[in-house]
């Protein structure tokens, strides 16, 4: 990351998806972390451009907050544009980098939240563009196969007649004469941690989780209190003691 050597003026860009949020990424959360990292590296917020239910895969005519965006920086009344992180400018790979074309061809500088500047393209210095590809190519990759282990284990289970009443538990079951964990269960618990890493809070995890269509303990919706016991390891701990306790006992 490049330090910025000046104050800059920045338009800051809001997104949340059609999608009802995938990863739980809303609005205020973002427009926080934005906020927070301008007054601390002494940059100033000059407009706000937001998208409400836009896909991150949609070009940037189609997006009227993002295009508020980049009108801003080509009449020069802003020096560049602030974004929470990088999928929040676009999820798709080549539309992410046809947009830092963009602005870098209009002198225009892109930074994020989480990361600080993102630095245009250096024919002396090809190893930045490459580690910026791969960085977004990672990324976009990661968040596909959450999304595909997801929706393959909502089909499993529908295949299987569905969730029932206090189905799925969430925690350990006697299975063959071990202790075992549902394999779904599992890759909603490693989102739940994914989210968590990320610095949201229950209720943003709880409701991404819900937006996604997770299976919650109860078939419901997901609420932070249940989000909270099921990451406390603690909790689990003791729920698998629970379960080995019971299966010693009926093997007895």
């Amino acid at each position: 990351m490049r330090t910025i050597e000046k104050s800059l003026r920045l338009v800051s860009y809001l997104r949340v998806s059609t999608e009802q949020q995938l990863d739980g990424y809303g609005l205020q959360v973002q427009a926080e972390a934005v906020a927070s990292w301008a007054s601390k590296h002494g940059h100033r917020i000059v407009q706000v451009c937001t998208d409400e239910g836009i896909s991150g895969t949609a070009d940037a005519v189609d997006r009227e907050g993002l295009s508020c965006a980049i009108s801003a920086i080509e009449a020069g009344e802003s020096d560049g544009l602030l974004v929470a992180r990088m999928d929040r400018l676009a999820r798709a790979l080549t539309t992410q980098e046809a947009i830092l074309a963009h602005i870098w061809r209009h002198q225009g500088r892109v930074l994020t939240a989480d990361q600080g500047e993102v630095l245009a393209d250096d024919p002396d210095d090809p190893m930045r563009t490459f580690l910026r590809l791969v960085v977004g190519s990672a990324a976009q990759l990661d968040r596909s196969l959450i999304v595909k282990r997801l929706r393959d284990g909502r089909q499993a289970k529908a295949a299987a007649g569905g969730y029932t009443a206090g189905s799925p538990r969430y925690g350990w079951r006697a299975e063959s004469g071990e202790l075992v964990e549902d394999p779904v269960e599992q890759a909603v618990i490693a989102r739940m941690v994914e989210l968590k890493a990320s610095g949201l809070s229950m209720n943003a995890i709880a409701t991404a989780l819900t937006a996604e269509g997770a299976p919650s303990k109860r078939g419901g919706i997901w609420r932070a209190d249940a989000v909270a016991r099921v990451l406390d390891p603690a909790a689990r701990e003791r729920a698998r003691r629970r379960v080995e306790v019971a299966r010693l006992r009926a093997a007895s």
